[in-house]
């Protein structure tokens, strides 16, 4: 008895998969834009992900790795008189070890109650600014990198106690002073201080772009000692690997009566610490690469799902025809793998449909068919009916039918064969 099974051949699963992309061109458009912006949003966030790995690695190789802070570790244990724990002459102490660079004293000035900073003598409530008045000496601003807009940085003659200032870029903007030929002044209180000079945002301590800096002689004189709760601490900058040999010898050099006093901080193992940071920013922004993908493919899944439930009639007319569960599902697939560049490029050749056995033995409604399986002249009428209204591939499927059902020659790719 011969075998009328159904087979679909390659030409033919892509000719249906073809028309189904340009029946609802606008749709297969949206689905291949949201696969081309979710694989170039993976490749632009790997690329930021290796940009920003070099970005970190320089920055700590620079800056962390010849960093050294020392802090003074008794001024934190007075809870009534503060003291200052550095010597008069700290900078050129530490400057004189070697594999120094720059070394320098700095602190937050303690400002009585209510004192206000502006660049008027009287000012009015909308003239005062809520700056930060900070004491540093010449050797912190150098160990800072401090950049000078305009004018100059602060030297030892003014730490005889001069009533000078430095600005910080943002300070100064939110002052309204940008020139210096008129010898501009900044009220802190009622002291006046002269400026001398704009500063950018140094790349160490950036808080002093937000404010006013002062000698720190001029600084003690005028407001006392730093307060324990934030006592004073230096910045020193050493040459690349000597930071922690200068932190074991700073307590030392600096109090050798007292090594105790000072607590000195050395950066850490900086290759250590750019891994774990690099890849901790790698782990994130692969992440957020893994999202973009699948965001990209919920949209493709949805309307491929939307494009299956709006063809159900014709599917269940394919499947009364003959058609396999596996040649509906290579349709799909095949339409969907077009539509996606990304995947048709990164993938193989789509499966390929396999000749299998078996016409159905149901009708269109059901029931079972007449003639030996094949279907009856009512269904055949049901058929040519529901033909009109389906869009062209289903018709050929359905033309293709009947001559499966013996009414006309089978055309090729869609024989029946013989065991």
């Amino acid at each position: 008895m011969p075998d009328r099974r159904s087979h679909l051949a390659l030409k033919d699963l892509t000719a249906e998969a073809l028309t189904g992309l340009l029946q609802r061109p606008a749709r297969s458009l949206l689905t291949m834009l949201g696969t081309v912006i979710g694989t170039a949003s993976l490749v632009a966030i790997l690329g930021f992900t290796a940009t920003s790995a070099g970005q970190i690695s320089a920055r700590f190789s620079v800056l962390g790795a010849t960093e050294v802070t020392v802090e003074d570790a008794a001024a934190r244990t007075r809870t009534t008189d503060p003291v200052l724990s550095f010597p008069a002459d700290a900078d050129a102490r530490v400057e004189a070890l070697n594999g120094v660079v720059a070394a320098g004293r700095y602190w937050k000035v303690p400002l009585p109650q209510g004192t206000s900073v502006s660049a008027r003598a009287l000012p009015t409530p909308r003239d005062t600014r809520p700056l930060d008045v900070y004491a540093a000496s010449p050797g912190a601003l150098r160990a800072a990198h401090a950049s000078v807009v305009t004018g100059t940085l602060l030297d030892p003659f003014h730490e005889r106690g001069e009533q000078v200032a430095l600005l910080g870029s943002a300070a100064a903007a939110q002052l309204g002073i940008t020139r210096l030929d008129a010898q501009p002044a900044v009220f802190v209180g009622n002291q006046a201080y002269t400026v001398i000079g704009i500063v950018g945002t140094p790349e160490r301590l950036p808080q002093l772009a937000l404010g006013v800096v002062i000698p720190t002689e001029t600084a003690k004189a005028r407001y006392g000692l730093p307060s324990p709760d934030d006592p004073a601490r230096m910045l020193v900058e050493t040459a690349l690997g000597s930071a922690p040999l200068i932190a074991s010898q700073l307590p030392l050099a600096l109090r050798p009566d007292n090594p105790s006093a000072l607590s000195a901080t050395a950066p850490p193992d900086p290759r250590s610490l750019r891994d774990s940071v690099t890849g901790d920013v790698d782990s994130l922004l692969v992440l957020l690469a893994g999202l973009s993908l699948v965001i990209g493919a919920v949209g493709i899944a949805n309307t491929t799902l939307v494009s299956v439930m709006e063809r159900r009639p014709e599917i269940g007319l394919r499947r009364a025809l003959g058609a396999r569960r596996h040649h509906i599902a290579a349709q799909f697939i095949r339409r969907v793998r077009g539509a996606g560049p990304g995947g048709r490029s990164g993938g193989g050749e789509p499966g390929r449909a396999h000749g299998a056995g078996g016409g159905t033995d149901q009708g269109l409604d059901g029931r079972p068919a007449t003639r030996g399986g094949l279907p009856g002249p009512a269904d055949r009428r049901r058929c040519r009916v529901a033909r009109g209204r389906l869009p062209g591939p289903a018709r050929g499927l359905h033309r293709a039918g009947d001559r499966a059902a013996g009414l006309t020659a089978p055309p090729r790719g869609h024989q029946g064969r013989s065991r």
